[in-house]
Parts: C-alpha cells; sequence; structure tokens
C-alpha cells in the first residue's frame, strides 16, 4: 500500500519524539515493501526535498492566517506548533499518484487539509494523537497562542472549508501514544476505534556507546555522578527544575553533575536556564548541549556517560526518551503524568515522582543512591522491557493491522 505521513514539520534541527516516531514506522514500511513518504509545511526547513535515512520528504509552502503578525510571532509559532494553512499540502497530497491511505499527525487545520483530500479521493485516513489534545496544562497551553495576540485571526473561514473541527470525528482510526490519551480520546469519541499505540526504540542502536569519550569532549569529570536529562529545551520540559534543585542533589551525591541535552524550542527559557547557571556560578556542575542529532552517536554515548536518566516534564503524553534511557541500561527517575504511568512501573523498572514536587523529587533521587542494587535491578528490568515491548518491528506490525483495517472499512470509498 501506499500512505503518505502528514505531520505539522519535520525538521532534524527541531527533532522531538514525533519526528522519530515518523522516521523510524517509515524506514520499517519500506522495508516491508510498503511505500510511504513524508508530506509538511516547511516550517523551520531549510530545503524543500531530501531524503532522511531512505525516507523522501517533502516540504511545502504554508502562512498563518492572522494580519499583523509579526516575524517575530511567526518564528515562535513555528517552533510551538502554530495553527497553519497550505494551498500547497493540499495541492500536493490530492496530486500524489496511487496513494492509499493519509496518516495525519496533526490536527487543526493541517489536519482539516488531510481531511478535506482524503474525502475528495475517497481514501481512509488515520490520525496519530502525540499528546497535547485533552492533557495540556494551562500554563502550556497559554504558550502555544501567546504569539499571536494582538493580532486578527481570518482563517476560521479556511477551518471551516477543510473540516477542522471534524478531523477527529471522520478519522477511519484515532492512534494515542499514551494510554491515558487513548483513555479521554474513547470518553470524548465512543464510537470511535480509538486504538493505543506507544512510541518504539531501536534496543541495538542505544545498547552501547563510548562514555568516557563523551565526558572528555564536554569536560566532565570522569568521577562526575551524572544525571541526564534529554528533550526540547522548553518550559514543558521543565529542566530549570531540576537544576534548582541541584543543591538538595548535591546533599545526597556529592559528585552530581547535571547534563542538559536538547534542542532549543523556547529562547527565553533557554536564556533564564543558562543566567541561572551562570549567576549560581554552577557551571562545573552543569552542563547544557542545545541539541544533539536524533539517533546520532553523540547522543547515544551521552546516555552512556550517564548514571542516572531523569525526565522531569510538567506535560508528557509518553516520553520515548524513558525508551532510549531504559535501551542504554539507565536507572531512569520521571514525573508522574500523562502516558508514563501507564509503561513505567514504580520500583520495577523505575521510579516516578510528583511533578514539580521538590520533596518527592529529592527522595526519589535519594532512593536510587541508596539502594544501588535495586538501581541496577530496575535498569536490567527496563532494558529487557525495552527489547520485549517496544521494539520498532513490532511496533510497525501493529501499524500496518490499523492501516488494513482502515482499507477493508473504508466508508469513503468510491
Amino acid at each position: 500500500m501506499k500512505i503518505v505521513h502528514v505531520p505539522r514539520r519535520f525538521v532534524k534541527s527541531h527533532w522531538g519524539g514525533t519526528e522519530t516516531v515518523i522516521l523510524e514506522t517509515c524506514k520499517r514500511l519500506q522495508t516491508m515493501r510498503h511505500d510511504t513518504c513524508i508530506l509538511c509545511p516547511n516550517a523551520l526547513a531549510t530545503v524543500d526535498q531530501e531524503s532522511i535515512e531512505g525516507v523522501r520528504v517533502s516540504r511545502v509552502p504554508y502562512f498563518y492566517p492572522y494580519i499583523g503578525l509579526s516575524r517575530e510571532a511567526r518564528a515562535l509559532l513555528d517552533r510551538k506548533g502554530g495553527n497553519l494553512f497550505s494551498f500547497s499540502l493540499m495541492k500536493a497530497l490530492q496530486s500524489e499518484p496511487n496513494l492509499d491511505l493519509i496518516h495525519l499527525h496533526t490536527a487543526k487545520r493541517t489536519g482539516g487539509i488531510g481531511r478535506h483530500v482524503a474525502r475528495h479521493r475517497g481514501i481512509p485516513y488515520v490520525v496519530s494523537l502525540h499528546g497535547g489534545m485533552f492533557d495540556v496544562p494551562a500554563e502550556e497551553a497559554v504558550t502555544w497562542t501567546e504569539p499571536t495576540k494582538g493580532t486578527l485571526e481570518w482563517g476560521k473561514l479556511l477551518g471551516w472549508w477543510v473540516g477542522s473541527r471534524r478531523v477527529l470525528d471522520d478519522a477511519s482510526a484515532i492512534i494515542c501514544v499514551g494510554e491515558e490519551e487513548r483513555v479521554k480520546t474513547q470518553r470524548s469519541y465512543p464510537g470511535k476505534k480509538v486504538v493505543h499505540l506507544p512510541n518504539g526504540v531501536d534496543p541495538d542502536l542505544f545498547a552501547s556507546g563510548d562514555g568516557k569519550a563523551f565526558r572528555s569532549i564536554h569536560g566532565i569529570p570522569a568521577d562526575a555522578f551524572v544525571i541526564l536529562t534529554v528533550g526540547r529545551i522548553d518550559p514543558q520540559k521543565n529542566q530549570l527544575f531540576s537544576v534548582k534543585l541541584l543543591p538538595d542533589l548535591v546533599n545526597i551525591h556529592q559528585n552530581v553533575h547535571l547534563l542538559i541535552i536538547g534542542p532549543v524550542t523556547h529562547e527565553d527559557y533557554y536564556g533564564e536556564l543558562l543566567h541561572f547557571v551562570k549567576d549560581r556560578h554552577i557551571e562545573r556542575r552543569v552542563t547544557v548541549i542545545p541539541g544533539l542529532e536524533a539517533g546520532s552517536q553523540a547522543l547515544v554515548d551521552a546516555y552512556h556517560a550517564s548514571d542516572i536518566f531523569l525526565l522531569p516534564s510538567i506535560h508528557e503524553p509518553f516520553g520515548i526518551v524513558i525508551l532510549e534511557a531504559w535501551a542504554a541500561g539507565l536507572p531512569v527517575i520521571a514525573s508522574r503524568i500523562g502516558g508514563i504511568p501507564s509503561f513505567v512501573i514504580p520500583y520495577q523498572d523505575g521510579v516516578l515522582f510528583e511533578s514539580n514536587d521538590a520533596q518527592s523529587l529529592v527522595q526519589a533521587f535519594q532512593f536510587l543512591v541508596q539502594h544501588q542494587e535495586k538501581s541496577r535491578i530496575m535498569a536490567e528490568s527496563g532494558q529487557e522491557k525495552a527489547r520485549r515491548e517496544y521494539g520498532w518491528d513490532a511496533i510497525t506490525n501493529r501499524l500496518v493491522t490499523i492501516y488494513e483495517e482502515a482499507l477493508r472499512e473504508n466508508p469513503l470509498r468510491k
């Protein structure tokens, strides 16, 4: 079959869990002899056509339907997920030959374009919810719309035309990466096929790395006890929370060193993070690396340079980096939010703490430091789980089954 994946953007410079899911499943779909490609707006991109690890990526022009939108505001919308529109995307989807199914990784107006074309061509479409539909904290949601303050939106007519509010209603299947979001989605769409399909990991890729060399390159002491956080440098990921707790963590282990890695999606927050580190004179205990290419050897080495993995997010639909940490053999501490409790079993393969609760995080860290044998067993359990349950081949096989059911049951077939 031929499948086109439609994310809101797809660029290496601003990579996250959604991009990893799309690329890894596309690679395996091609191995299974399916024809697949990625088609999206060219937000943050420098080229319109390229091949990423053998997967064709085509990008098209777009615009934001707001009067009075500044260049700075547009840049913020590009990074945060603004509600854009693209006639070029509609044309490209309409003209893609021999298309069997559209897989949307976004809703709103961009998803509406996919819905509109699918209905016009008489083919099914499915929608993946990568978080953000029902479980976004209010303070996080505000940052999405803040760039449009003081502008006049004229895009509601476009949304009505393509049916942006009916993207989920008319989908053949709704795929949720988090179990919590699946439950909420099923409750809101009781008559729909709503499926929980978690993210995956390549366990062989993360199984070995040169942590010693990584520490040397980045000036991290050989005797440091490294706590690693991987994720977009953004208020949602909450890295500053752990930095502010550094004195408490040092009281538990005197050699604590925080390693923070991720692309910058919020410049002000990044600046605040760096300023806090400099103002407190803790540069020797905190290393911030604004982005390592996803799946790169450098990122793998970073995992193997670390002793514990920490995910302090305030909003996390799944947490694919937990799978990467498991695959690298690290014990995990994570916020008890979103989809994380659905696959991390406390004190069996990870320790959970209450989001933004300083005492809860400190206690979780203290437990791992004081119970090293238990910490080792949890790390081994996570590593085995990542290999057994979350390999990309198994995830893609389940995805193909969803596609095949959508084709068989397609109500739009002409």
